[in-house]
């Protein structure tokens, strides 16, 4: 997964979400979500912030990462654009299926996280 990056929503995901305020409110963290993107950074991984909040605009995305940097200990790619690099997205609205096929995927096939 040297070349690949692991995509994590912020509002609902990473950060507690109760509804729109502006762009410059980002909730507290959710420190079972922190944690984890910590232990995936530390272990080589690529993290990315992936979330709407990117078509806010330059103002939207320094929030985003003087949060980062405070909550994270480090400023993460943001982006709420999905490539082929991307190997997992995690968020709070989203729901894996196998390629091809529909079927739902229940966990994490590709970091062995529990389902």
């Amino acid at each position: 997964m040297s070349t690949g990056w692991i995509g994590v929503d912020l509002d609902g995901t990473l950060a507690h979400y109760d509804g729109w305020v502006d762009s410059s409110h980002i909730g507290a963290p959710i420190p079972v979500m922190v944690d984890r993107v910590r232990r995936w950074i530390d272990s080589g991984l690529t993290v990315k912030i992936f979330t709407a909040r990117f078509h806010n605009g330059p103002k939207a995305i320094a929030v985003i990462n003087e949060w980062s940097l405070f909550h994270l200990g480090q400023v993460l790619e943001v982006t709420a654009t999905k490539d082929f690099r991307m190997v997992e997205l995690w968020d709070d609205r989203a729901i894996r299926v196998r390629i091809n096929t529909g079927e739902i995927i229940l966990g994490s096939d590709l970091l062995g996280e529990p389902s």
